[in-house]
């Protein structure tokens, strides 16, 4: 049977074990403003602000159709090792190794999870990404993991222990929160991973949230946003791309957006009050990337749809009102929150549609790609804004240092740094300060 891939990044942490899938292994100026106005929340993303604009257009130039829409899309593989041959491959790729799929699709990057036997050992996960990498000569991958710390803990027990969001906003130090940011960066940037899809700015205003609770640094918005703006730093400290997750705030609902559609009734005034300050602190830091939620607010796109799949909420607040120019990711493609209204296929194609750059562990790969290269064929999506999507993918690893040559990551290295005396000591402080 074919393991169902679930999300992780709106996901519990452990993961709700199911029969198809194995449960997984375990400050701006900004910052402080109630409501922010159009004005206030105009920021320059990371991925907008990259030196060698020219090297980022000559990539651009001598990719194919094919190339630029595998740049959209962050797949799950499968196995511990690049030539580790699986069955999961097979039926999902058509291949049966993680670097032949890279090498078939030409994916912007892939993202690890311990329940796609991926993670068991330090040496391991080096080599991993390490063969990855070579898999894909002509543009480095971005080589994302879920770790939030805490309940969601992707690389646990590799990493060193650090509290989650709500234990290091109790503490009322920024500062602590850019050091947890900057330990977990370096840790995971000696792996070989260079993006995080952390930090969790949702501001969590309802006490029977199901799926964000302690993943969140608090309930007061004022007090949420000056933690998520020191994690963006912390993490860029370390060399490594963050994400804000998830857009436009997954904070007060009652339902689990892995296995229904939460919908929110916030109005603009309410969201732009109790929302917006995380985000748009973390703009004002220059957040790589910022990640979608599947959460309806019928107040902010009376359609329907998800956010997700929301041209008003994606591009109308996001990009025009925040002034967000860098990369918006999807949360994953399998939760049923985005799967209810459209089909696998149209789902990537509306995202992009709505302002979507990156297709995060699509159910049905070669469908959500097919899909894509259709509809840019078709002038569905026009190849103006491909480009545009690419464009902003190879500028986030322009800024990362990933585009000129992909990191070798050192597996002694690695194992000096991961769960060191030094980061275990961050983690006590933070313990020991939390109230």
């Amino acid at each position: 049977m074919i393991a169902t891939m679930v999300a992780g990044c709106a996901g519990t942490g452990a993961g709700a074990a199911s029969p198809d899938r194995p449960a997984a292994g375990q400050v701006s100026d900004m910052a402080t403003s109630a409501a922010p106005s159009p004005s206030a929340m105009s920021g320059t993303s990371a991925a907008s602000a990259t030196p060698g604009a020219s090297k980022v257009e000559a990539v651009l130039a001598r990719m194919s159709l094919e190339d630029k829409v595998g740049q959209l899309f962050m797949p799950v593989l499968y196995g511990p090792a690049a030539n580790t041959v699986s069955g999961e491959n097979q039926a999902r790729f058509g291949v049966g190794t993680p670097a032949k799929a890279v090498a078939k699709y030409r994916p912007g990057g892939v993202i690890l999870f311990p329940w796609a036997d991926n993670v068991k050992n330090v040496r391991q996960v080096v080599a991993l990404t390490n063969g990855l990498q070579k898999a894909s000569p002509e543009i480095p991958l971005l080589v994302g993991a879920d770790q939030e710390n805490g309940r969601v803990s992707r690389m646990a027990p590799l990493v060193t222990p650090m509290p989650g969001a709500s234990v290091i906003g109790s503490t009322g130090d920024p500062a602590l929160a850019r050091r947890a940011a900057k330990v977990t960066g370096i840790e995971l940037r000696a792996l070989g991973i260079n993006l995080d899809f952390a930090p969790v700015a949702d501001v969590n205003i309802n006490p029977r949230n199901p799926v964000i609770g302690p993943r969140a640094y608090g309930s007061d918005p004022k007090k949420v946003a000056p933690m998520v703006a020191a994690a963006v730093q912390g993490f860029h400290d370390a060399g490594i791309a963050s994400t804000a997750k998830h857009f436009p705030g997954h904070g007060d609902t009652n339902v689990d957006s892995h296995s229904g559609l939460p919908v929110i009734q916030h109005s603009l005034s309410q969201w732009n009050k109790l929302d917006a300050p995380p985000f748009a602190a973390a703009i004002g830091k220059n957040i790589d990337a910022i990640m979608s939620a599947h959460v309806v607010m019928p107040k902010l796109d009376p359609s329907g749809d998800p956010a997700t799949l929301s041209k008003p909420i994606l591009t109308g607040l996001l990009r025009e009102k925040l002034g967000f120019d860098g990369v918006v990711s999807t949360d994953a493609l399998d939760m049923a929150g985005v799967r209810k209204k459209y089909g696998d296929g149209q789902v990537a194609v509306r995202a992009i549609q709505a302002g979507v750059d990156l297709l995060l562990m699509p159910p049905d790969f070669p469908k959500a790609y097919g899909a894509v290269l259709a509809a840019v064929k078709s002038g569905k999506i026009s190849t103006a804004r491909l480009d545009q999507s690419v464009r902003r993918l190879l500028k986030l690893k322009a800024a990362r240092g990933l585009l000129d040559r992909a990191p070798v990551a050192d597996p002694a290295e690695a194992e000096r740094v991961l769960r060191s005396a030094e980061h275990r000591k961050v983690a006590q402080l933070i313990n020991e300060r939390a109230r």
